[in-house]
């Protein structure tokens, strides 16, 4: 009786497979390559109207989008991802004890669904657009803007 060992053989072959696959980079997505790469995963993508560039919205949180000068990133924030209030992208304001969503208008206390719904944008836009994901921002929402009441009065000169 005789016993073949093709199984060496075939692992081989996969392994070399999938080396080559490795090998094999992976173009670069232009700035409209990654828009319709959002409008295929269900994000809306309109012009912006309040400011340059192009307003992608999803779980009623929204970020304005540029395209980059950076060849590393094709995508750059015109406005920040925040929570959507009146159709505009609302900042995240951190007072150190709370976070508030801030508009011209008003400021109000963020909610947990609000925060919620802003980083599950945030995380989804992230790995769309293949921006890098930081530790800090993959713990929870980060502001963009900090406001302590031990700082007031010590506005940077």
């Amino acid at each position: 009786m005789q016993i073949r060992d093709d199984s060496a053989d075939n692992s081989f072959n996969n392994l070399a497979d999938w080396k080559a696959a490795v090998r094999k980079k992976a173009g670069k997505l232009n700035f409209d390559q990654i828009l319709e790469k959002l409008r295929a995963h269900a994000f809306d993508v309109t012009p912006s109207t309040k400011a340059a560039g192009v307003l992608v919205t999803k779980h009623g949180s929204g970020a304005v989008l540029v395209a980059s000068a950076d060849k590393a990133a094709p995508v750059a924030y015109a406005v920040h991802p925040g929570v959507l209030v009146e159709g505009r992208v609302a900042r995240l304001l951190d007072r150190g004890h709370q976070k508030f969503i801030k508009t011209n208008q008003l400021e109000i206390p963020a909610t947990a669904s609000q925060l919620h719904a802003i980083h599950r944008f945030s995380e989804e836009l992230k790995q769309l657009t293949g921006d890098i994901d930081l530790y800090n921002t993959s713990l929870g929402t980060t502001s963009d803007v900090y406001l302590y009441d031990r700082l007031k009065g010590r506005e940077a000169v």
